[in-house]
């Protein structure tokens, strides 16, 4: 199973970027799919998680209203759109894949990681 993740860059304070997460060799949509994040120095959080069959979702308090996660099983991608981009959320975004169906928000939970993809956001 690989998850590679990608669509990190630099933005200023306000502004958005789409992540993308790219899954190839498991059933894509019988698993839970989520981001989480790690800046410097500090623990790798979670950010949003989706679940599989009712796409239910789940987000940390930081970005709700700011962030949406979403899936396409046909494309075996998950994406996260982050909007009102703020200096605090700048991290390494990790993508990750669980066998279980609901969304999982701690990280013991997933069983697969991407690589990571950088935001970078200018006050």
């Amino acid at each position: 199973v690989q998850l590679q993740a990608s669509g990190g860059g630099f933005v200023q304070t306000g502004g958005s970027l789409r992540l993308s997460c790219a899954v190839s060799g498991r059933t894509f949509s019988r698993g839970a799919m989520g981001w989480f994040r790690q800046a410097p120095g500090k623990e790798r959080d979670f950010v949003a998680a989706i679940s599989w069959g009712d796409d239910s979702t789940d987000y940390a308090d930081s970005v709700k209203g700011r962030f949406t996660i979403s899936r396409d099983n046909e494309k075996n991608t998950v994406y996260l759109q982050m909007n009102s981009l703020k200096p605090e959320d700048m991290a390494v975004y990790y993508c990750a894949a669980s066998v279980k169906g609901c969304a999982q928000l701690r990280r013991d939970r997933y069983d697969y990681w991407g690589q990571g993809t950088q935001v970078t956001v200018s006050s």
